[in-house]
């Protein structure tokens, strides 16, 4: 791709005339580049979403080279589309060519974070959210000039089965071998026979996967968006824990005080409208002793630590979901690269916890424990 460093005037689409400067060819074709590939990822990103849905993925995994036709055969599709399908996403790297026998094969590698669900490396989830990232981009640009907020239950369905899938691979990876094993004193009590409240809780698969984990307990997640509680309360019969496990429309600030020895909140503090009446609610739910999970985005505290390939995506989901989310409740709209300072505030100012330490983290989770 070549330009020319020519100084043509411009205007902007309000007709306001943009002062020229003078060009860098070579950063300009360097900044091509870059957008040449994000143009690419974002067409695929269709592509990763008719594969999953069409079983494409699960048919290739494991099956050792294919023929465009074979994999047509095995998934009732039309092979002129799936040959289509398969040049993309070997062009991006997500299958392997052999041009030699014209067969398309999917590396292990790949096939775990695009075909097993049950893998902590799952990612088609993070696709859905994207959908759903384009489908309420109109919305979000008409907020930009009004300044009104998106309740996070009138965004698109598909976000909300996204987010499940998409974090449900971080809880499998994490949670129960990592996260809750990271808190002062919390796995004892759970095995032993604890109270725990999932806030946030969504389709409910940290809940469910804690009551899975730690049978001598008992649980209960709550939402504010009751389609999501309807789900939640039929994965837990599906999972056999619906004994051990409740699910209630409740928000974070009067969600039913038992005296919880734990009480966890995953990537949702930030999108409330008053996470501080939240911080203040979940301490008086605690029992004395008791515990606060709070597991948000990894952000640095100053924006230029964050301005990479994961505060990336942090920062353009925060600016489709949850800012709107918060804002739709006139709240301060943390963001999800709000900072551990930032929630240290909320936690221990707003809220009036008297401990608070990052337990432990992931490159994509920060995981706070706060006691009273």
């Amino acid at each position: 791709m070549t330009t020319t460093t020519a100084n043509t005037a411009s205007v902007t689409p309000a007709g306001m005339p943009v002062t020229a400067l003078p060009i860098d060819p070579d950063k300009l074709n360097a900044f091509m580049g870059r957008a040449v590939g994000d143009i690419g990822a974002a067409m695929s990103a269709a592509l990763v979403l008719i594969g999953d849905e069409l079983g494409l993925y699960r048919a290739m995994a494991a099956a050792g080279p294919l023929s465009a036709a074979t994999l047509a055969s095995r998934t009732e599709t039309h092979e002129r589309y799936v040959r289509e399908w398969l040049n993309n996403q070997a062009a991006g790297g997500y299958v392997v060519y052999d041009a030699t026998n014209a067969v398309y094969s999917l590396p292990p590698e790949q096939a775990a974070a695009l075909a097993d669900e049950a893998s902590p490396a799952f990612l088609p989830g993070a696709f859905q959210v994207i959908a759903a990232a384009m489908k309420v981009g109109p919305r979000i640009a008409r907020a930009f000039r009004t300044g009104d907020g998106i309740d996070w239950g009138d965004q698109d369905p598909i976000l909300f089965v996204g987010t499940e899938r998409f974090f449900r691979s971080g809880y499998l990876g994490n949670l129960t071998s990592t996260w809750i094993p990271a808190l002062d004193g919390v796995e004892a009590k759970l095995r032993r026979g604890g109270r725990v409240a999932d806030v946030g809780c969504g389709h409910g698969a940290s809940t469910i996967l804690m009551a899975r984990q730690y049978p001598a307990s008992e649980f209960l997640g709550v939402d504010t968006h009751p389609a999501s509680i309807e789900t939640a309360r039929r994965r837990a019969r599906d999972a056999g824990v619906a004994d051990r496990v409740r699910f209630e429309v409740a928000g974070a600030q009067d969600f039913a005080a038992h005296g919880y020895d734990l009480v966890a909140c995953f990537d949702c503090l930030h999108d409330m409208a008053d996470p501080a009446g939240a911080a203040r609610h979940i301490r008086q739910t605690l029992a004395p002793d008791g515990t606060w999970l709070l597991v948000e985005p990894f952000a640095d505290d100053q924006v230029e630590n964050n301005l990479n390939p994961v505060g990336r995506v942090f920062y353009g989901a925060s600016t489709v979901f949850c800012v709107p989310c918060s804002l739709a409740g006139h709240g301060p709209a943390l963001g999800a690269q709000a900072g551990e300072a930032r929630l240290r505030e909320v936690v221990m100012r707003d809220g009036g916890f008297s401990r608070f330490r990052r337990a432990t983290e992931t490159p994509f989770n920060l995981v706070l424990e706060a006691r009273p």
